[in-house]
């Protein structure tokens, strides 16, 4: 504990007295891997006491002895007044907007104005300056993030920010992510946004099926909408989630008419497209807003891909797969024990969303290899015959996605291959990365580069299997005919 002015030293002393050993503390750490080896060297022992300063730092606060300052924190538009003791060489040691507000004022007291989700948690950030820790709950994130970018505390920011995009699958009871990608949109900050629409994006599902998904912005709307990397059961779904948003924020009709555009209709099986023209009430009162696109894709379904890029534009959007969960686009593929040898995988999927090509299947062969090395890498043979031995403990993960047979069929058309890496995070099975090739590759280059299968605890891992689901994307080609 620290001593207080009756016991017969100033407690100012005391303040100074830990700030500094935390300013000097602070020095010595990062000096600390230069002089490490020398220390041990001269069988020097360190004995680290810090938790008890800042246990002493913290009671300091609590207490409010030797205290110089008085912060007033108002709650703007309310009467609320939360009064914080605090010391003056703290506050200006930590952020320098503290250090100008104290060299200006006029008396002992400083007024901080702050909104009422700031004023709630300004306890929290005030015991940060002191202690160095902090616990967040998911509702405070974006509160503190404004306090420390308010006041300047950049360590704070960083962890902040660090903290909400590791915490993005974590569950609450309204949602949190869209509120995230907001803030990150109205501060600037790319990378959290960016981070926040990749994992509405690649959960989208998910997503559609919360109350998070009538809480995006028109904006956000359109622009997932247009986006061809959205992970979600089929085509169909989002129509019918797109349909529930608009049926619970009634958005002005050209945001409607502009939503509705950019479905992917020719992606939808006819017979649901001719359910939807009877059923659906959001299409009979657009109807004439996407007459166009429900025409080319009604073409679409009726004539062979071949015959349809004669005369149109097959490389638009709305011949243009998503990521399909669906069993026609792919299948999911569980691997246990993913570093105990190679495995083979067979599995089926329609030639194409085209109804005309809907009920012709195509045989797929995958191969995972946890240790693949390549041509180089391998064992060689001297002149004498004998195999010169290397290493098998080397190589890379490598996934192979190949059809069993050629067909006249696949004319005029290439394969996407995603290959959907899942994991758990907070407890929810997310999707943890996307890998895109190509038929003319087979292969994705930069598959599972980084994960480290071998530990049991590895990110990528479930309960020690890996969990893949692999995509199908048939992409149509226009074809260029000669004019007579």
């Amino acid at each position: 504990m620290v001593r207080s002015c009756e016991q017969g030293i100033p407690a100012w002393v005391y303040v100074g007295t830990l700030i500094l050993f935390i300013h000097f503390h602070s020095v010595t750490v990062r000096g600390a891997a230069l002089k490490q080896d020398v220390a041990l060297d001269n069988g020097a022992t360190v004995l680290n006491h810090s938790m008890s300063l800042v246990q002493r730092m913290e009671t300091l606060l609590a207490l409010g002895n030797g205290s110089d300052v008085t912060l007033r924190v108002q709650t703007i538009n309310t009467d609320e007044v939360k009064v914080i003791q605090a010391h003056s060489l703290v506050l200006t040691m930590q952020s320098d907007v503290f250090e100008e507000l104290l060299l200006s004022r006029n008396n002992s007291a400083v007024v901080l104005r702050e909104t009422p989700d700031c004023a709630a948690v300004f306890d929290k950030f005030v015991r940060y300056l002191y202690c160095g820790d902090i616990s967040v709950r998911l509702d405070q994130a974006i509160s503190l993030h404004k306090l420390a970018s308010k006041y300047h505390v950049w360590g704070l920011q960083q962890g902040l920010t660090q903290y909400m995009s590791q915490h993005l699958s974590s569950d609450s009871s309204t949602g949190h992510v869209v509120g995230w990608y907001n803030y990150a949109l109205q501060i600037g900050d790319v990378a959290l946004r960016d981070s926040c629409l990749q994992y509405l994006s690649w959960n989208l599902s998910s997503v559609l099926q919360s109350e998070e998904w009538g809480s995006i912005s028109e904006d956000l709307l359109l622009s997932l909408l247009q986006r061809s990397d959205l992970i979600l059961q089929s085509e169909l779904e989002l129509y019918e989630a797109l349909e529930a948003w608009i049926s619970q924020n009634q958005p002005v009709s050209a945001t409607v008419e502009s939503a509705l555009r950019v479905v992917r209709y020719g992606m939808i099986p006819p017979q649901h497209l001719f359910r939807l023209q009877k059923q659906s009430p959001l299409m009979l009162k657009y109807y004439e807003s996407i007459r166009d696109l429900l025409y080319l894709a009604f073409q679409f379904h009726s004539a062979s891909p071949i015959q349809l890029a004669k005369y149109f534009d097959v490389n638009c959007s709305i011949f243009t797969p998503r990521n399909y969960l669906s069993s026609s686009w792919g299948s999911p593929w569980v691997i246990n024990n993913p570093t105990r040898d190679d495995r083979s995988f067979s599995f089926q999927t329609q030639l194409g969303p085209s109804g005309h090509d809907s009920s012709k299947r195509v045989t797929w062969n995958a191969l995972f290899s946890p240790r693949w090395l390549p041509l180089s890498a391998r064992s060689t043979y001297t002149e004498l015959g004998a195999m010169q031995p290397t290493r098998t403990d080397g190589g890379r993960p490598r996934i192979i996605v190949t059809p069993a047979t050629s067909s006249p069929d696949f004319a005029g058309v290439s394969f996407q291959k995603t290959v959907i890496v899942m994991a758990r995070q907070q407890g929810k099975v997310v999707v943890r990365h996307v890998y895109n090739f190509h038929q003319s590759t087979e292969e994705a280059g930069d598959f599972l580069l980084d994960a480290d299968l071998q530990r049991r605890a590895s990110e990528y891992l479930i309960d020690s299997s890996l969990y893949l689901h692999i995509v199908i994307k048939p992409l149509y080609h226009t074809l260029l005919v000669a004019r007579k």
